[in-house]
């Protein structure tokens, strides 16, 4: 992908929660919007439980989270990134973000590393997740029991999912009257 003119890189986005393909979030922030999905780690993170979503955090260089490196289609690149922005309660230079939005290097599974964003949950909360969080045992937050059931997220766009969700369940009911 090419770089934005405001000098972000247009990278694929590392996901590894309720993002992940088949998961809450992804069915209305993602699904339609993509042009790859495959899986792939990053390594040096570490990964938490939260209220319905998981965290990751910096962690050992042996640490390993697991997840989907998603590539955004171009033409519906900004609009995915805004998105994903909103759902993470990212906004760029602001000083109390739930989550940083960093480059890092995303594996797939035949090792090639592939440039990627990552949402690493921001400071003081990765601070806390280290000293008294519930890790997630190997990385991996699909063989967990604690799946989203609908759309989650600490940023503004949870609120949209979940109207996403709302209208499509309305529509879906009404086309089968």
């Amino acid at each position: 992908m090419n770089d934005r003119p405001d000098g972000h890189e247009r990278l694929p986005f590392f996901v590894y929660g309720t993002l992940r393909p088949g998961e809450a979030n992804h069915a209305w922030a993602l699904r339609g919007r993509t042009a790859a999905e495959q899986p792939a780690t990053v390594q040096g993170a570490l990964l938490y439980d939260g209220p319905g979503y998981p965290y990751a955090v910096r962690g050992p260089a042996d640490a390993a989270v697991h997840g989907h490196l998603v590539t955004p289609a171009e033409d519906v690149y900004d609009e995915v990134l805004a998105v994903l922005d909103r759902l993470e309660g990212y906004t760029p230079g602001a000083p109390h973000n739930d989550y940083d939005r960093v480059r890092c290097a995303a594996v797939l599974p035949d090792g090639t590393s592939v440039p990627a964003w990552v949402y690493l949950a921001a400071e003081p909360l990765a601070g806390r997740l280290r000293a008294a969080g519930t890790p997630i045992p190997g990385g991996d937050w699909l063989a967990t029991d604690r799946r989203a059931a609908g759309p989650v997220g600490p940023g503004v766009a949870a609120n949209e999912g979940r109207a996403f969700a709302a209208a499509t369940a309305t529509a879906t009911v009404q086309e089968g009257l």
